[in-house]
């Protein structure tokens, strides 16, 4: 018996050791460069797959397939295969399963915080620094067979976002940030005029205002039965930029967490009590504002640039029928502001990546299509179809753009207005964007800051009681639900939680204890049978 326990502690004992080297090297074999063949092979045929998204817009549906359908002919021994899909997590959770498999697309448009999960994977998302600037095959590379932008062209601020741990594993490829689709009709309706940078109190305030009805319980000012002034579509969104203006705690790049602080309590506080009087909801639980702001049952639509074409009277993608449509004035401003001096709003937008294959020149392939992902054609024909802005200098600065910008109202279709304006509003307010950091779990963060005020909202809805033991135990929910690690981040009264620990290391502390109580029973064996023998 005890030979058994000898030789399986000595076996758990050298796992242990093993585990330990194991978790000690976690990372180390992420490539930090791409080894680029020095010329593209033009002789052999490849086939690479493109995962891309659009919003069931089959005008965005027919750039990407112009855009393949032009990039073949320039390389006619490389095919495109696409494939879309209507909601990035859906292609974010078919990666993830795919890495698995070793079935990743070749090119994906996906966001950063996803990218920084898809490293996981030993060598799986290939960096980008060394391609970019290859003297060939790079950004403007004397070898790429098209016009596209240079690194310089791209412009940094969007270049930025796909930095992870110091090196760059995404391209930017579309930009948009939120903004505030506002009925102004109803706003001076109501006496008020619109401020050029609105605030969080004048938002609140007029909502509150808002909420009036007459003896039959319609709303005064619109008439009415229904009315939402104020509603959200990205909660996720409202926190995190809501934190940055009031320059609070959320995370580091280190993946240190810092959210669960006081600041965000007392933003929770103030979700709770114009909820309480309905002013204030949000898209998960009352459904796209653009339809209640079309509908004239909502007064301040918080939503994406890129979804403009969706909101005011004569959005030419508006969802409700004609019937519901109420004629109003539309103007869009940034998201309200804490210090309107130091205005500071979110950037986004999809980014591409590419995956790493066996076949180098596969991966040239797709580091090819990627490029061509960036030239003037698609940039500005894509950002043409809603709210969002070229990421290169090269498109915003050419005469075809400066040309689409100038005919604003020209019609409710390519010229609509509010598009434009959006458009515009990121252009003008490009320094006045932030990115979250960016890390592996990122993404899980992203959705806890959301989930706090969509859980308030409910709760508050159901006439529970929201205090400071309400969010506490919501902090530690949130924590327990998205696995947060909060080491170097604090709780509410600024008690450290450690948060779950990772895989490997409840399996090394699991293996070392399990070691160490063999070894025990075998010493204690050891000293029982001296003491018979003696």
């Amino acid at each position: 018996m005890m030979k058994l326990v000898k030789k399986m502690s000595r076996v758990f004992l050298l796992a242990g050791i093993s585990l330990f080297a194991l978790t000690g090297c976690h990372g180390s074999k992420d490539r930090t460069s791409f080894e680029i063949p020095g010329e593209f092979d033009t002789s052999k045929n490849y086939e690479i797959t493109f995962w891309a998204k659009n919003d069931t817009n089959i005008t965005q549906t027919k750039i990407y397939e112009k855009a393949i359908e032009d990039f073949e002919a320039i390389y006619p021994n490389i095919k495109v295969n696409l494939r879309l899909y209507t909601d990035y997590g859906k292609i974010y959770n078919d990666v993830i399963t795919n890495i698995a498999t070793d079935t990743t697309p070749n090119v994906c448009i996906t966001y950063p915080d996803h990218i920084a999960t898809y490293m996981t994977g030993e060598d799986t998302v290939v960096p980008l620094d060394e391609l970019m600037v290859d003297e060939k095959y790079g950004l403007g590379g004397s070898e790429v067979l098209f016009d596209g932008p240079t690194k310089d062209e791209i412009i940094p601020q969007f270049l930025k976002e796909g930095v992870l741990n110091n090196v760059q594993y995404a391209l930017p490829y579309m930009r948009s940030t939120e903004a505030c689709y506002i009925n102004k009709t109803y706003v001076e309706a109501l006496g008020y005029t619109i401020p050029d940078v609105l605030t969080w109190d004048f938002i609140w305030e007029v909502s509150e205002a808002a909420m009036k009805t007459d003896a039959d319980g319609n709303f005064l000012v619109n008439g009415q039965n229904i009315m939402i002034p104020f509603i959200y579509k990205s909660t996720d969104n409202m926190m995190i930029q809501m934190l940055k203006q009031k320059e609070a705690g959320y995370s580091d790049e280190n993946g240190n967490i810092f959210i669960f602080n006081d600041t965000t309590k007392d933003i929770l506080y103030t979700v709770a009590e114009h909820v309480k009087t309905k002013a204030f909801s949000t898209f998960k639980i009352s459904s796209y504002p653009g339809n209640f702001l079309n509908a004239g049952q909502c007064i301040f639509a918080i939503d994406s640039t890129a979804g403009a074409t969706w909101l005011g009277t004569d959005a030419p993608l508006s969802d409700i029928h004609e019937d519901q449509i109420v004629e109003f004035e539309t103007v869009v401003r940034m998201i309200p502001q804490f210090d309107t001096n130091n205005p500071k709003m979110i950037s986004q937008g999809p980014s591409v990546c590419i995956f790493n294959k066996e076949n180098k020149q596969e991966v040239l392939a797709s580091w090819l299509f990627t490029q061509y992902l960036l030239t003037n054609e698609v940039q500005i024909a894509y950002s043409q179809t809603e709210g969002y802005v070229p990421v290169t200098l090269k498109a915003q600065n050419s005469a075809e753009y400066q040309d689409y910008l100038s005919r604003s109202g020209e019609d409710n279709d390519l010229y609509y207005s509010i598009k434009i304006d959006a458009a515009k509003l990121l252009l003008e307010h490009v320094g006045d964007t932030f990115v979250t950091p960016v890390f592996n779990g990122s993404a899980s963060l992203r959705n806890a800051a959301g989930q706090m005020i969509e859980n308030v909202a409910k709760s508050t809805r159901r006439k529970e009681v929201v205090d400071d033991a309400y969010m506490d135990k919501l902090y530690s929910d949130m924590v327990s639900l998205y696995r947060l690690n909060l080491e170097g981040g604090s709780m509410a009264e600024g008690k450290a939680d450690l948060g779950k620990l990772p895989t490997a290391s409840v399996a090394l502390i699991a293996t070392l204890a399990t070691v160490w109580g063999l070894m025990i029973v075998y010493v204690v064996h050891e000293k029982a049978k001296k003491k018979r023998k003696s």
